[in-house]
C-alpha cells in the first residue's frame, strides 16, 4: 500500500483535555474559544498574510486519540443511538482508515504573538487539547456554502438541545470567561446517543474542572463542578 508522510504545522489549544463533552461537530457551541499554535519551522509572519480578511478556516486535523492501524468498512454512528451501522465514509467517525478530521471554525482574530509567532483564535473547534493540526485553509462561501445539500441520516437524526440547570452557587465557581461555553457544550448533551439513564451521574473535564450532571427527561442538572 502507497503511503505518504504528513506534516504537524500546528496544535490547538483548548479546554477539553478528554474526548468526552466535545461537541459533535464543529461551530455547535459557538461559545467555545480555542487557539491554533504553529510549530516552530511554520512561525512565518508571511504564511498567514491575508487571513485577517476571512470570517471562517478549516482545520485539517488528525483524531490523535483514534489512531489505528486496522480499520472497519463499517461504524456505529452515536447519531443512530449506537446500533445501526453505516459505512465508514457515510459518517464523520474518527474510526478511519486515516485518522484524519475536517473542522470548520470562526476566526476570531490573528495575533502575532512575540515568542510563538503567529497565533489563530477560533470560536467553535470541535478539537481535543493537543490536536495535531495538518492545515489550515480560508473558508470560502461561494464555494464551501450549500444551503441546498441534502444530509442523509445526519439530518433525520436531529441534534438533541437540553435545558441546563445550573446552580447559581456551582456556576459561581466557573471562570466568568468559561461560563457561556460550558452551559452551551453541557445543552448540546455530551451523553451517548444510546444512554438515556436518568440515575446515572456523568462526569466530564472542561478548562481545568470536573463537572458532573445528571439528565432526565430533557433537563441536564449540574450536581457538582471542582477544579
Amino acid at each position: 500500500m502507497e503511503e505518504h508522510k504528513i506534516k504537524v504545522i500546528a496544535r490547538i489549544h483548548s479546554d477539553f483535555d478528554e474526548k468526552f463533552g466535545i461537541p459533535r461537530q464543529s461551530g455547535l457551541a459557538q461559545s467555545l474559544k480555542a487557539t491554533v499554535v504553529f510549530e516552530p519551522e511554520f512561525r512565518s509572519p508571511e504564511a498567514v498574510r491575508g487571513l485577517e480578511g476571512y470570517s471562517h478556516i478549516w482545520l485539517i486535523w488528525q483524531f490523535s486519540e483514534a489512531v489505528r492501524e486496522e480499520w472497519s468498512p463499517t461504524v456505529r454512528p452515536p447519531r443512530l443511538g449506537g446500533n445501526t451501522r453505516m459505512g465508514v465514509f457515510a459518517t464523520r467517525s474518527p474510526f478511519r482508515p486515516n485518522s484524519i478530521g475536517l473542522s470548520s471554525v470562526k476566526l476570531d482574530r490573528v495575533e502575532l504573538h512575540p515568542e510563538l509567532g503567529p497565533v489563530l483564535h477560533v470560536s467553535g473547534a470541535d478539537l481535543l487539547n493537543g490536536t495535531p493540526i495538518y492545515d489550515v485553509k480560508p473558508y470560502v462561501k461561494y464555494a464551501d456554502s450549500h444551503p441546498e445539500a441534502e444530509c442523509g441520516f445526519a439530518d433525520s437524526a436531529g441534534e438533541r438541545i437540553l435545558e441546563v440547570d445550573f446552580p447559581e452557587d456551582l456556576l459561581d465557581s466557573v471562570p466568568e470567561d468559561k461560563r457561556e461555553a460550558l452551559t452551551e457544550v453541557l445543552a448540546h448533551d455530551p451523553r451517548p446517543s444510546y444512554q438515556n439513564d436518568s440515575e446515572r451521574i456523568y462526569g466530564m473535564s472542561f478548562a481545568g474542572m470536573n463537572v458532573k450532571f445528571t439528565v432526565d427527561d430533557g433537563v441536564l442538572y449540574v450536581i457538582d463542578c471542582v477544579k
